[in-house]
C-alpha cells in the first residue's frame, strides 16, 4: 500500500514540476524576472513543491521493506 502512495507523490512532483516550468515560461514570469531580477512566486513554489514531492516519493519507493 505505502509503494502505492510513494508513487502518487512521485506522479504528482513530475506534475508540479512541468506546471512550474510552463509558469516560468509564462508572460507574468517574464515581467517579474524583468523588474525584480527573479521569477513568481507562484513559479517557485510550484518548482518546490514538485521537487520535494518527487524526492520523498523517489525515497520511499528505493527504500527496502522495513526489518521487523
Amino acid at each position: 500500500m505505502n509503494k502505492i502512495i510513494y508513487l502518487a507523490l512521485v506522479i504528482t512532483g513530475a506534475v508540479l514540476i512541468i506546471y512550474g516550468m510552463g509558469a516560468s515560461d509564462s508572460i507574468g514570469s517574464s515581467f517579474s524576472r524583468f523588474f525584480t531580477g527573479n521569477p513568481t512566486d507562484r513559479t517557485i513554489w510550484l518548482l518546490i513543491g514538485g521537487i520535494v514531492s518527487a524526492g520523498i516519493g523517489i525515497t520511499g519507493l528505493t527504500r527496502g521493506p522495513k526489518a521487523t
